[in-house]
């Protein structure tokens, strides 16, 4: 009977959403790091995953995208695919048509920053990946609690999946990104910006800042999580997510080239 009843649930929505979501995983992630979301929207829409391992530049992931993509769809990213997805809405803004974000970076690494990501991917093609991810994404990087531990586990058998030259080239990318700062200004469509309020790399302040460049854009802090929120509180992320789609579609005219 539970079955039977889900079957029905999912119907019903269905009859309302009907725009596909793109999921763009992070750094050194794959679908999984969507699983929940994926699991749960793919009864209600079309859900399409694609991980950014092509390209050494942010431009040359996000055009080798654009050829995979539904004609318009939302877009949801994390991290490293939160900066793509500020690419792809640049490149095609007439195409996506919603745009979440979590742990984006959107302002470009200083030389010194740049500077400081040689050693770690020298070690990385050296055999020393797995020490070099504990640097990137460290057990704290999570709120404490009972999952923590399986969740970095996830992400560490990710990362080492994917090995050290896709370690490479995305780290190269984000060296080389530039400021996208006047690309998020532009965002004409409904805008949801996602952070765990007890992350330590990307703190909430930051979000803050970013959901400030956004007209309209709607900032959701979760509580007991870290830097991974749509693993650690698949919940709340799938939640705010599907207040996300119900949103009109257009918060207000696209600005004009000269804009």
């Amino acid at each position: 009977m539970t079955g039977a009843a889900d079957r029905q649930s999912c119907e019903d929505v269905a009859d309302v959403m009907r725009e596909p979501i793109v999921f763009v995983p992070g750094l050194m992630s794959d679908a999984r790091a969507f699983g929940p979301q994926i699991a749960e929207f793919s009864c209600e829409t079309g859900v399409m995953c694609i991980p950014p391992l092509r390209g050494e530049r942010i431009e040359e992931i996000a055009s080798g995208m654009l050829d995979l993509l539904p004609k318009r769809f939302a877009l949801v990213g994390q991290g490293f695919g939160a900066t793509v997805a500020i690419e792809l809405i640049r490149r095609a803004p007439d195409r996506v048509s919603r745009i979440a974000l979590s742990a984006a970076q959107p302002l470009p690494d200083t030389p010194q920053q740049a500077a400081d990501r040689d050693p770690r991917i020298i070690r990385a093609r050296s055999g020393r990946l797995e020490e070099v991810l504990h640097e990137e994404l460290p057990l704290d990087s999570l709120a404490p609690g009972p999952y923590r531990a399986d969740i970095h586990a996830l992400m560490m058998d990710m990362a080492l999946g994917l090995g050290p030259e896709t370690y490479r080239r995305q780290i190269r990318a984000l060296q080389r990104r530039r400021d996208q700062q006047s690309a998020l200004r532009k965002i004409a469509v409904p805008a949801l910006i996602l952070c765990g309020a007890e992350d330590p790399l990307l703190p909430v302040k930051r979000h803050s800042f970013m959901a400030d460049l956004i007209p309209g854009a709607t900032l959701q802090v979760i509580d007991g999580a870290g830097h991974l929120p749509a693993l650690e509180r698949p919940d709340a992320y799938a939640t705010a997510l599907r207040a996300w789609m119900q949103q009109p579609v257009r918060l207000r005219p696209a600005p004009s080239k000269g804009g």
